[in-house]
């Protein structure tokens, strides 16, 4: 039988040295929860009983996977899904659906600088505007037929009373003095009709004195020759004002020999229509100058000598002219001509 081997007692060194390990592991780990019990969030503890962790996922943006197409939203939806705060007001709708116009946006064009609109009594009307034009045109009013007599007689160069000078073209007619109206037919196309049937058109350049009868035109030998020989005489004729498109492209003006600051007389040249009325503008306003029986509108005191000029026509139409220096004897281009009609 073997006899058995007893294991000789520690010493004293080493049961304290295996008793003391223990002791300070338990103390570490009572350090270690005394200083988590101290922390301000309760050692990671949300106050919800959440952790951490939790919290922090709760407020990034999350797609829910598991929701079907189409189907709505919960009212518990993260702030990914929710409809963002508007801050500013949106701008009203006007009463067409559209936005209103911010104080910047292009200003609507007046309907006054493309056709006047009719007035409360009626002004605008094709009556009324019938009306003002017979009042503008005096005797020869546009549409109207008159009848008379064709004679004739030698132009020479085609200057004559409405003071146009030389013409290069001879067809060209005098008109009696009554219709002639203190220059007021001058430059005024006419559509010449005879019995015979044939026609043509002249221009008004001259006055035909009494005892010339109202309706009578005195035409030019080139233009009586083209109605009938020139031998008849005396020629019964009808016939109508033009407004022609064989116009001059542009009118011209044309100041009077001795027009200064302190006097001028003004005429207009190649209008297509005949003219009604011209005006200057003064410091005042506009101010209508009176006709002479030689085609000149005068200023007797200077009025708005070489300055902006409106002129109108028997149909109403007015044109402002501005630039025409103060040129006697000058014929100078504008860039307006009247309407055809």
């Amino acid at each position: 039988m073997k006899a058995t081997k007893h294991a000789a007692p520690l010493s004293s060194r080493s049961r304290r040295l295996a008793l003391g390990i223990p002791l300070a592991v338990i103390a570490v780990g009572a350090l270690v929860c005394l200083a988590l019990a101290l922390l301000p969030d309760g050692g990671g503890v949300v106050d919800a009983g959440m952790p951490a962790g939790a919290s922090v996922a709760a407020t990034e943006p999350s797609t829910p996977t598991d929701t079907p197409p189409g189907a709505a939203v919960p009212a518990t939806a993260t702030p990914s899904t929710a409809a963002p705060t508007v801050t500013s007001p949106a701008p009203s709708p006007s009463a067409t659906g559209t936005p209103s116009p911010s104080a910047t946006a292009s200003p609507r064009p007046s309907v006054t600088t493309t056709s006047p609109s009719p007035s409360p009594s009626g002004a605008g009307s094709p009556r009324t505007a019938a009306a003002a034009t017979a009042s503008l045109a005096g005797r020869i009013k546009p549409g109207a037929s008159y009848q008379g007599v064709a004679t004739s007689y030698d132009a020479a160069d085609g200057n004559g009373a409405c003071s146009f000078g030389p013409s290069g073209d001879l067809m060209i007619a005098a008109m009696n003095h009554t219709d002639y109206e203190t220059s007021g037919a001058c430059g005024a196309y006419v559509l010449v009709h005879a019995a015979n049937g044939t026609s043509i058109t002249v221009r008004i350049v001259n006055d035909c004195p009494l005892p010339c009868a109202p309706g009578q035109l005195d035409l030019s030998h080139e233009a009586f020759a083209k109605l009938a020989d020139l031998s008849v005489g005396r020629l019964p004729i009808t016939w109508t004002l033009l407004s022609p498109g064989t116009a001059p492209a542009t009118m011209s003006i044309r100041y009077k020999t001795g027009s200064s600051q302190w006097w001028c007389g003004i005429q207009v040249i190649g209008h297509r229509n005949p003219v009604a009325a011209l005006e200057v503008r003064t410091g005042g306003g506009w101010r209508q100058l009176s006709r002479t029986d030689y085609n000149y509108f005068l200023s007797p005191d200077g009025s708005g000598c070489g300055g902006p000029l409106r002129i109108t026509d028997i149909f109403g139409e007015q044109l402002t002219v501005d630039g025409i220096a103060v040129r006697p004897d000058v014929a100078q281009p504008t860039r307006v001509q009247f309407a055809r009609h």
